[in-house]
């Protein structure tokens, strides 16, 4: 690959999930000095694939299912979004035990919870239910022996409405006692190396300010000083590249 002249003229499109979960990464990105630099778009984890792979991105927080969709991928920051047990905010709910459960709603908002939960169905918990594309308003089908996966902020504010609810990275680390990322910076295309110094630096920055992006959040369903201190690991440190490192593989066998 080599560095695009358009870099040197145009700024960098970047895309980002349109979720709770991204805002202490994007930050840096909306507030500091880099913000005059680039174009943030904030979409589905589903839809950025396409955007990257359509030219219309230069970098995504991509689902890291769809890494391998993306020719010359490449993972270019120290930080991504991952957890090392309970997550939250990526969960099956269900009116009955795992063990009842005849058929699942998959959330169309993310291909990897998706992949996730058919790894967890089939080497964890050992059952084969049918699984079933959600719309919309999926989440209101959720009764009896039908359950459904939840992703992102609507997951947060579904916790309570549920006597049961599994937690896809918990019952991951208990199978695996791995962390699992659900997402990475990416991009297939060379950047400049003094600009990918200054993007790793701001998505850094937000964790200055946690409080203050808590506070502009506004969500009162869950405790997000929680979520963004204990639930979400966002280092791409050795053990959460392991961790992804096995579940890419555990992928490749499905």
């Amino acid at each position: 690959m080599y560095i695009c002249s358009r870099f040197m003229e145009k700024k960098i499109r970047i895309g980002a999930g349109s979720y709770l979960n991204s805002k202490p990464l994007i930050y840096g990105l909306q507030h500091g000095p880099i913000a005059e630099k680039i174009e943030l778009i904030l979409d589905y984890p589903s839809n950025l694939t396409a955007l990257l792979q359509k030219d219309k991105l230069d970098i995504a927080l991509l689902p890291v299912a769809s890494i391998h969709n993306i020719q010359d991928a490449e993972i270019i920051s120290d930080y991504c979004i991952a957890s090392k047990g309970k997550v939250a905010s990526v969960c099956l709910f269900s009116h009955v035990p795992i063990e009842e459960i005849q058929s699942v709603y998959l959330d169309f908002q993310s291909r990897t919870s998706v992949a996730l939960l058919r790894l967890l169905f089939r080497d964890y918990w050992n059952i084969r239910p049918s699984l079933l594309e959600g719309d919309e308003n999926y989440i209101s089908h959720i009764h009896d022996k039908t359950a459904g996966l939840i992703i992102g902020d609507r997951a947060l504010e579904q916790l309570n409405n549920f006597p049961f609810v599994y937690d896809l990275a918990e019952a991951w680390y208990d199978h695996t006692k791995m962390p699992f990322v659900f997402a990475t910076w990416v991009s297939n295309k060379k950047l400049p190396a003094s600009f990918l110094k200054t993007f790793n630096a701001a998505n850094a920055e937000g964790f200055k300010h946690i409080d203050q992006i808590v506070q502009e959040a506004a969500f009162q369903p869950y405790d997000l000083h929680t979520y963004y201190q204990s639930n979400i690991s966002y280092h791409l440190d050795e053990e959460n590249k392991n961790g992804l490192t096995l579940f890419q593989k555990s992928v490749e066998k499905n």
